[in-house]
């Protein structure tokens, strides 16, 4: 797993500052094209998103259909993630989870074949407007991936490749920078004295601590999350969902989980997705207990999926 958002590779086509962190299952994608248009939608009124105050809701999807080449992934989603909460994404394997995650920050737009209708609203603000550098973007909205993805470079050079490439504290003021990230993700003492040393001699909990640390380095003001902890061992993945708990308010979360027991755990809010739309989302406890629709009565009851 790794952060996004922390980057200093070129984008040749747009002339932007990328990010040098990349999903690992998605390197040596092609570059696709995303498309601009907002659609309208008629999906009925029981899918679309209740009404909140701007204020409180940190990410919008606008009639949103999210596709690879002709397969339409997701359709006409309309969806709230509220501000300074944690909201999970549940569903079966293939329903748009992670793609939805992933649109979130744009870390799709070099897939080869994708393309997206409708919007996405940062803050009230469209993701894809031409105001927005794609750098700023993830440095707002940071991602933690499935597998951890230490960069090739020290455990400090780690931490602050963000701060580095984002200009945003002097040199003297790094070394503090960086033990304060990692004493907050709890990883100070085992590193203390190994800062200079290769991230790849840590275990898999160890570096996906780091890379959690990484990302929380840049003070996104949205953290997503792809299964954080599914490769890792219970203990570990304790440590993790208590260290998230702790980021809201100041930090806005976003999860993808397969794990029902962990979305009912850490979530405020859930948004169920699944056969290529949004079924159902609401406040965590009244979507386990007591769904509006039965296709999420099914799922969260064990019944398919």
């Amino acid at each position: 797993m790794g952060v996004t958002a922390r980057g200093v590779h070129h984008d040749a086509g747009a002339g932007n500052i990328m990010s040098i962190e990349a999903d690992p299952a998605r390197s040596g994608a092609g570059t696709g094209v995303p498309a601009a248009a907002t659609s309208a939608s008629d999906e009925p009124a029981r899918a679309h998103a209740p009404a909140a105050a701007s204020g409180d809701v940190a990410i919008q999807t606008v009639d949103l259909t999210l596709s690879f080449g002709r397969r339409a992934v997701l359709s006409d989603v309309n969806a709230t993630v509220q501000r300074g909460a944690i909201t999970a994404l549940i569903g079966p394997t293939g329903s748009g989870k992670s793609t939805l995650l992933r649109t979130f920050n744009r870390m799709n737009d070099k897939v080869t074949g994708y393309r997206h209708d409708g919007d996405v609203l940062l803050h009230g603000h469209s993701i894809w407007s031409p105001h927005l550098e794609l750098m700023s973007l993830r440095r707002r909205v940071g991602m933690l991936f499935q597998r951890p993805n230490p960069f090739p470079m020290s455990i400090m050079d780690n931490v602050i490749a963000g701060v580095r490439a984002h200009k945003m504290a002097p040199r003297h003021e790094l070394r503090a920078i960086c033990e304060q990230r990692l004493r907050e993700v709890g990883l100070w003492e085992p590193v203390a004295q190994r800062l200079k040393d290769s991230p790849f001699r840590l275990s898999g909990g160890q570096q996906q601590l780091l890379c959690l640390a990484r990302a929380l380095a840049v003070d996104p003001d949205v953290l997503l999350l792809d299964e954080p902890t599914s490769s890792l061992d219970p203990m570990t993945t304790e440590s993790i969902e208590k260290l998230i708990r702790t980021l809201p308010p100041k930090i806005t979360v976003v999860i993808v989980t397969h794990n029902l027991a962990q979305a009912r755990r850490i979530a405020d809010r859930t948004i169920f997705l699944n056969n290529g739309r949004m079924v159902e989302e609401g406040s965590t406890d009244q979507l386990f207990e007591h769904p509006a629709e039965e296709e999420t009565a099914h799922y969260v009851g064990g019944r398919f999926g």
